[in-house]
């Protein structure tokens, strides 16, 4: 029997706004627990929200970019519930007239065609606080910094039908979020989050089985690994006779398991109703247009651009438009040196090799991003040569130092004189005379092998071709 997955995603986004979205408190990530709280993020009595201005611009220029209609009239409403890292025992966010509705992004399906997954709507609301189980203790420890930290959710339609399709659209979704400025979406710190709520059905069906969900999801190697074991879940117990539950799950990456937490809610659980405190939103044409006036290049007409004036090929088009700190990069280091391609071999190779090696997110590279350029104007230039290059991008890697002084201070330049060359070769020869009388018989392998003690003796700082020709000359 074949069954197909039917997935959903409702991913939260933080808003990089200096200020949370009713207050005045830092939503600076990392602080000293309960240090950015104040009267009303803690929900104290007495207290009335003031909307952040800048909120409602950042969910205007994300509905713009994901291709949504904005809901000109909109307005907050209340949704309670009680737990613990929710003070005043509800939330602020939207139901009825959320913000933005009806967009989508493009994505490759599984059928290798291009699929478009539809945005049912995207609100704005404000974030719960933060639990922390502290196993040594026994206890539950609350930090309320994160209470009224802006969001954005963003709710697709039930239009995925493989983890492959879920990831490539939330990595769309991370880029468009970051190249407009909105959100860094760093996922270790929870910036950017996502539910999914899955089903399976019978392939053919039209009905949709009935869905579980994952919440809180914030790395993507995770949640291809728990769509990936949930529809097993779901497929071995239908076919062993079995009913599928609606409930929240919790997804434990370690053991590669999802467990029951709680039987799932409805809207009519939560007893939402207008936000009493908040007027309505109204939003005009020429406030929509001023906005999508001021939008920067979005991914997909960088990458074309990338493709047909600066010449890159697709693939390598892909990677780097794929992060807005690549991009940056990319873009600095052509400035820099005139040539696009370079630039993109060396973000490309070396580069990725240095974060991958380091697990460093690019979003975390913490060098100046001049240097990377420096570095290649100086190889292309013959300053230093291609080894010489690569060792010191490690160290600009690692400790940012600044190349130019970096190789001044460890003798690293090339040796361009002919002459010191030269004499440093015949040194070579002088001290291996076995395998200059091995290449004078016809052994190729032996002037291989001189040519590597030369390089050796000039520390690599010698072009290879010059030494090489030279060591012919002399070899006769």
């Amino acid at each position: 029997m074949e069954w197909e997955i039917v997935m959903g995603l409702e991913v939260h986004t933080e808003l990089s706004t200096k200020t949370k979205i009713f207050c005045n408190c830092s939503t600076q990530f990392g602080g000293e627990p309960n240090t950015h709280v104040c009267e009303i993020c803690s929900g104290m009595p007495g207290t009335l929200p003031l909307l952040n201005k800048n909120v409602v611009e950042y969910a205007v220029r994300t509905g713009i970019a994901t291709n949504c209609a904005i809901t000109q009239y909109n307005k907050f409403d209340r949704k309670n519930y009680f737990y613990p890292d929710l003070p005043k025992a509800y939330q602020i966010s939207q139901l009825y007239l959320p913000i933005c509705r009806n967009g989508y992004i493009e994505i490759k399906g599984d059928d290798g065609e291009t699929k478009k997954i539809r945005i049912h709507e995207i609100h704005m609301e404000e974030d719960a606080g933060k639990l922390i189980h502290d196993e040594w203790e026994d206890c539950t420890l609350v930090d309320y910094n994160r209470c009224g930290v802006p969001l954005l959710e963003i709710v697709s339609e039930p239009d995925f039908r493989s983890a492959d399709e879920v990831l490539q659209y939330l990595e769309k979704l991370r880029a468009i979020l970051q190249y407009i400025g909105v959100s860094d979406c760093k996922m270790q710190e929870g910036s950017l989050r996502a539910d999914i709520n899955l089903s399976v059905r019978k392939k053919g069906e039209e009905k949709f089985g009935v869905r579980t969900e994952m919440k809180n999801m914030n790395s993507f190697k995770a949640i291809g690994r728990a769509i990936e074991y949930e529809a097993q879940r779901q497929i071995e117990l239908l076919e062993d006779g079995g009913t599928v539950v609606q409930e929240t799950r919790r997804w434990d990456d370690s053991k590669g398991i999802s467990t029951a937490m709680r039987s799932k809610e409805d809207a009519q659980d939560y007893k939402y109703f207008p936000e009493p405190d908040l007027p309505p939103i109204e939003i005009s044409d020429e406030y929509i247009e001023g906005v999508k006036n001021n939008l920067p290049e979005l991914p997909e007409e960088k990458k074309q651009r990338y493709m047909t004036e600066l010449g890159l090929p697709e693939y390598d088009t892909n990677i780097i438009t794929g992060s807005v700190y690549f991009v940056r990069l990319f873009e600095r280091t052509v400035e820099v040196t005139g040539s696009p391609k370079d630039s993109a071999n060396w973000i490309m190779g070396d580069l990725m090799k240095l974060l991958n090696d380091s697990q460093t997110l690019p979003e975390n590279m913490a060098f100046d991003f001049d240097s990377l350029g420096k570095i290649i104007n100086l190889v292309n230039s013959g300053k230093i040569n291609r080894g010489t290059g690569k060792k010191v991008l490690e160290k600009v890697f690692s400790e940012n130092v600044d190349p130019e002084k970096y190789i001044k201070d460890n003798n690293l330049a090339a040796v361009t004189d002919t002459g010191a060359i030269k004499s440093v070769i015949e040194q070579v020869i002088a001290e291996n005379e076995k395998s200059v009388n091995e290449y004078k018989g016809g052994k190729t392998q032996a002037f291989q092998y001189l040519i590597g003690q030369s390089m050796r003796a000039l520390r690599g700082k010698a072009p290879a071709q010059e030494v090489q020709r030279i060591l012919k000359e002399l070899l006769g």
